[in-house]
């Protein structure tokens, strides 16, 4: 009697695990040796599953048993890639991957190539800083915000007395304060900057770009009236209260992309009384003659700031308006360093901009880096 009740009990747990195991995900993706790829989706009721992102074209995945969907690409080149499923046309993320792109609605996964010669936005064997995550009361929007503030490498262990300058650092349209670090990776461009000795030891901070939340679609200008003002209001002062910085003009620089940029460009050529060094990537600038009056005005904007400088793609959707905006600042007798690159809109761009950008910021005009405070 006892060895049967013992034989059922053990043919339900088997029976428990069997079901347990049928409910566990795939593993996806799987990257091989070779830098092969291996991509899983359990549908089993799916007619149709595609992969979108790793090719400009829809790659078909091939049924499999119990419903398990597949496909292997490559060998594919080292890199930081997003990719989603596209199952009977509805886009979605890959449930077996817990690496998502941050967005306000997120829609792609991460997929990230390595080698033994890591690039120069992925990780390496060099003295590194720390992410801290940082929620705040908006006093001009009177709600909870949220920013990302990257120290480099020491900062903990440094003396009380030392100073670094601080590069606040803006997101896009679609993304998040967490898009910098998680798929930017702006945190490891810096290390890996810093560990060459190409950029001085700064800080980044890396605010919600998304003040307005009413804001209608292709209207920023509500949006970029109240970041300003949240910035300048809650952000500044409490990165300066918070972290031993260089708080004043010398000891700031400001940049994003797209919309990032827009309101990097706006509110450094508004107050270079604030920030030394401006920069735009791919930037959006609508309504510039309107925003930017403030700074048109000013006689001696050229000689009180260090850097104006505006890179976009010859690709980039946003050419032409950038283009109009370069005129005017002629128009308006600003000095700027302009250039048009390879590429287009998007985040290879943008990571290989932050790396041109941050070696030129917090230097004297004879190229010297700043002493330390």
């Amino acid at each position: 009697m006892v060895v049967r009740t013992l034989q059922a009990f053990f043919a339900l747990v088997t029976l428990a695990l069997a079901q347990v195991r049928e409910q566990i995900p795939p593993e996806s993706p799987e990257v091989l040796d070779d830098r092969r790829v291996i991509f899983r989706l359990k549908a089993p009721e799916a007619e149709s599953v595609l992969v979108k992102g790793i090719h400009r074209t829809l790659l078909a995945m091939k049924r499999g048993p119990k419903g398990v969907w597949s496909l292997t690409v490559g060998p594919m080149d080292p890199g930081l890639y997003e990719y989603s499923f596209v199952v009977d046309d509805e886009q979605m993320i890959d449930p077996s991957n817990p690496a998502v792109k941050p967005e306000m609605n997120p829609e792609t996964s991460l997929l990230e190539i390595t080698t033994h010669t890591p690039l120069f936005y992925q990780w390496r064997d060099v003295p590194h800083g720390t992410v801290h995550l940082h929620g705040y009361f908006s006093k001009s929007l009177k709600r909870l915000r949220r920013m990302r503030v990257y120290t480099p490498p020491g900062y903990e262990r440094e003396d009380a007395g030392s100073r670094h300058p601080v590069l606040y650092l803006f997101h896009g349209t679609g993304d998040t304060e967490a898009t910098w670090t998680e798929f930017g990776r702006a945190h490891l461009i810096l290390d890996n900057l810093i560990a060459e000795g190409k950029a001085v030891p700064m800080l980044l901070v890396m605010p919600d770009g998304h003040a307005d939340l009413q804001e209608e679609e292709g209207d920023h200008k509500a949006n970029f009236v109240k970041f300003e003002a949240d910035l300048l209001g809650s952000v500044l002062p409490l990165v300066d209260a918070t972290y031993r910085t260089i708080a004043g003009a010398e000891g700031r620089a400001i940049n994003g992309l797209s919309m990032g940029g827009m309101q990097a460009l706006e509110i450094g050529i508004n107050h270079p009384d604030l920030f030394a060094y401006i920069g735009g990537m791919s930037a959006y600038v609508p309504a510039a003659e309107d925003l930017l009056a403030g700074g048109f005005k000013n006689p001696h904007f050229n000689e009180d700031i260090q850097l104006l400088w505006v890179q976009i793609g010859k690709d980039d959707f946003l050419l032409k308006d950038a283009e109009k905006f370069h005129a005017l600042l002629r128009k308006h007798g600003i000095h700027s360093q302009w250039t048009v690159t390879e590429g287009s809109h998007e985040w290879p761009v943008w990571r290989n901009y932050l790396r041109e950008f941050a070696p030129l910021v917090f230097h004297h005009p004879g190229g010297e880096p700043m002493p330390p405070h």
